[in-house]
Parts: structure tokens; C-alpha cells; sequence
């Protein structure tokens, strides 16, 4: 793979000239802020762009939180702040009965150090709009503009909140569509299955009545930025990073080295213990051709479809099922694979698998529906899948141009800076 170099915008002054020189210090943006709901995934995205524009060292994550347990696990579909107003009612009636509320549950959980290991952050802050844009217009004539990356449903209402109070000093990126009113944000970032509804496919399924209430319902607007997957940190620093710290692990390994990612069933794609069989099935085919393999799961992986993996080949020579102990070897086997075979459900592993321009195989896209199977015809349309039949020889090998969203997505954030006069500190 070759580096990802992201081009200077458009009109940008060659790097070097002091921020003086080039308008002052308020057109410059060298600071990053996160609002983050929690998920490591939807978190992911974020630090990811944040990342792919150099902002690393200079960005904050603020969490958006719900309370947890009980009865809270039924009103997630509520927008967060209604959540809690009536999680506070039923707490003033009930106090902390455990018919409704978990030890875990019974209140706002605090956020400590711990909740900023999704993104490599030592501590996180609760999301507080006034916090934020007190933040944004207090030191704008000093830092400079700041960057706001949010993502996922909980994240909108915030985010939208920052950047109507402080227009002037933020740029705001949501990740994920936001559904509805997409002029809240300066940039949306949505992968193209989202519009996998107003195809005449997906209007075919859709009994005419409720198609209005389909949405998105229009067309991209100008500020959408469409990606084929969803975000990620894996660039080519990140892997040769990874690529030196798992060498005395991996490089040992006979070839080819096979990696398995194992996800769990969603909404869309659905599956069970008969897609572990297939898998196993599959895998056993291709053994011979494997010098050796390694299966990893996710956090979502039900025990059930993890323990037949485990009791199937656990104790094949070729094969190593990660136990999930720390340090997580994710981007190590991103480094050194030679292959992926991949599970349909999960976007993100596929996101990052295809990032590597290697062999990517998928087992189960038969089983998904909706936009997820948009979205596993366009990785298949451009050549960066293969289905996973149990009949490949594992050590022929192919490639293709690597997927770059990011990449992508952070030279739209240049171009529209540059719009407003704005540019990111070289």
C-alpha cells in the first residue's frame, strides 16, 4: 500500500508561512472536539477523520450519554434528552427499584478515564453544548476556528446545538445521516447505501404508503459526502506502526496467514449458529491451501456462535482463536494477513480489511437485507470482495485499489474549509 498523502485545498499558502502572514490565527483551524455516543465503532469513525486530517494531538472527546439498565434498555428509540427526563420521573416515583433498574442502571453512570479506550484517549467529558460552545467562541480569537466530528443518532441533537449557537467559530462534520434538516451541519458524512431507499428496488419493497415516511427521501444536498463504508484509523502510518509491533508474533507464521473476523447478527443481517456452521465447513475446505489462520470475534459475537468456532477447530495446528485477552492483535493481523475472510454483517471490519488493497472474502451477505445488501453489491461491483465459498485456493492471491473513504472524506473537509477562508494549521 502507499501512503495516503491528502492534497493542500485549494488556494492554501505553502506550509511553513506563519499564521500572521496568512490572516491571523482565526481562520486557522488546529484543534479537534468529539462527541462520541459510547460505541467504539461509531467513535471509530470519528477519530478516524479527525485523524486523516492531522488533528490527533490536539482533539477532546466528549460523550453523549444514556442511562443504563432496566427498563432504560426499551427507551433507547428516544432522542437522549427526552430519554432522561423520563428516566428522572420514573426514578422520582419508583426510587431504585430493582424491578426497573439494574445496580448497573440506577443512574447517569460517571465517566471515568477508562471510557476514552475506544479512541486512545486518556479521559472523556460528559457532552454539554454550553460547555462546548463556550469553548468554540471563548478562545476562536486565540486557537482559532474548532473542528466538531460527531457520530451516531444520539450525537445530532448536540452537535446541530453547537453549531447554531456558534456558527462563526465551529465547522461541524456529522457522520451518519442525520435523517432530516441536513443544513444543521456544515458536512454530512453518509456511506451510499443510506440512499438505498429512493432506488426504484427498494420502492418496489415498500408499500406506496409509507414511502414518505423512508428516509433519507431526497437526493444528496451539497454538503453530503458520500462514502462506499464507513470510516476508520487504519491509514499506511498506522499499519507499518502495527506491522513493526506485532513482527516477532506474526512474522514466524507459515504462509499464507489467513485472518477470520467474526461478527454477530444486526437488524439486517441476520444469523446464527448455522452461519458458524458454514464457516467451519468453508474454512476446513481451504486448510490445505492456509499456511495458518487466526479468528478473531467481536464484541458483538454471540457466546453461542463463539463456542462452536472454539469446540469446531480450536485445536486444528493451523489455527489460533484469539481469546480476547489484551493486547488486541486487530491491527497487527490488519498488517500482516496476507487474506481476510470476513462475516457480512459488520461494516466497519470490512471498511478496514478492504483499506489494505488484500484479498477479502465474504461469508453470509446472503443473509442480509435492506441497504446492507446495497451495500455488499458495490464492495462486490468493484472488485474489493469475493464471496467465500470453500473452495478458494488460499495462496493464490489478488488485489485491487485500496478503499479510502477517509482519505476521501478529509480532502472534502479541506475544500469546504477553504470556502470559508478557513484551513487546517500544516
Amino acid at each position: 500500500m502507499k501512503p495516503i498523502r491528502l492534497p493542500e485545498p485549494p488556494g492554501s499558502p505553502p506550509r511553513g508561512v506563519p499564521d500572521i502572514f496568512e490572516g491571523g490565527v482565526y481562520g486557522v483551524v488546529k484543534r479537534a472536539v468529539i462527541i462520541g455516543n459510547g460505541f467504539p465503532a461509531s467513535e471509530n469513525q470519528s477519530a478516524g477523520l479527525v485523524r486523516a486530517l492531522g488533528l490527533s494531538e490536539k482533539q477532546t472527546l466528549y460523550r453523549v450519554t444514556r442511562p443504563r439498565g432496566g427498563i432504560n434498555e426499551y427507551l433507547h428509540w428516544l432522542p437522549v434528552s427526552l430519554h432522561k427526563q423520563i428516566y428522572y420521573i420514573i426514578r422520582l416515583i419508583y426510587g431504585y427499584s430493582q424491578v426497573l433498574f439494574t445496580s448497573r442502571g440506577s443512574r447517569v453512570q460517571s465517566l471515568t478515564g477508562e471510557n476514552g479506550g475506544s479512541v486512545g484517549l486518556s479521559s472523556v467529558l460528559e457532552a454539554d453544548v454550553k460547555s462546548i460552545v463556550k469553548l468554540a467562541k471563548g478562545t476562536a480569537e486565540k486557537d482559532g476556528p474548532l473542528l466538531v466530528v460527531a457520530c451516531g443518532r444520539d450525537t445530532i441533537s448536540i452537535a446541530s446545538s453547537i453549531k447554531k449557537l456558534a456558527s462563526e467559530s465551529v465547522f461541524v462534520v456529522q457522520i451518519q445521516h442525520p435523517r432530516t434538516q441536513l443544513n444543521r451541519f456544515d458536512l454530512v458524512v453518509a456511506p451510499q447505501h443510506d440512499y438505498y431507499a429512493l432506488t426504484a428496488h427498494a420502492q418496489e419493497q415498500v408499500p406506496r404508503l409509507f414511502r414518505k415516511y423512508i428516509t433519507p427521501n431526497e437526493p444528496p444536498s451539497k454538503n453530503v459526502v458520500l462514502t462506499v463504508g464507513a470510516l476508520h484509523q487504519v491509514d499506511f502510518a498506522a499499519l507499518r506502526s502495527a506491522a513493526i509491533a506485532w513482527h516477532d508474533e506474526f512474522a514466524p507464521l507459515p504462509k499464507p496467514l489467513i485472518v477470520v473476523n467474526i461478527g454477530g447478527p444486526t437488524s439486517h443481517c441476520k444469523y446464527g449458529t448455522d452461519l458458524s456452521k458454514q464457516l467451519t465447513n468453508y474454512l476446513r475446505g481451504v486448510l490445505d491451501s492456509c499456511g495458518s489462520v487466526r479468528i478473531s470475534f467481536s464484541r458483538r459475537t454471540p457466546d453461542k456462535v463463539a463456542n462452536f468456532v472454539r469446540k469446531e477447530l480450536g485445536d486444528h495446528p493451523k489455527i489460533y482463536v484469539y481469546d480476547g485477552e489484551e493486547p488486541n492483535p486487530h491491527m497487527g493481523h490488519l498488517a500482516w494477513a496476507d487474506a481476510f475472510i470476513v462475516t457480512a454483517d459488520s461494516i466497519s471490519m470490512l471498511s478496514e480489511a478492504c483499506s489494505t488493497g488484500k484479498p477479502v472474502y465474504v461469508v453470509g451477505a446472503e443473509r442480509c437485507k435492506w441497504k446492507f445488501a446495497e451495500f455488499h453489491k458495490t464492495l462486490r461491483e468493484r472488485g474489493l470482495v469475493r464471496p467465500f465459498t470453500g473452495l478458494e485456493d488460499m495462496s493464490e492471491s489478488w488485489s485491487y485499489p485500496p478503499l479510502n473513504d477517509t482519505a476521501d472524506v478529509a480532502n472534502r473537509v479541506h475544500e469546504a474549509l477553504a470556502d470559508r477562508g478557513w484551513r487546517l494549521r500544516p
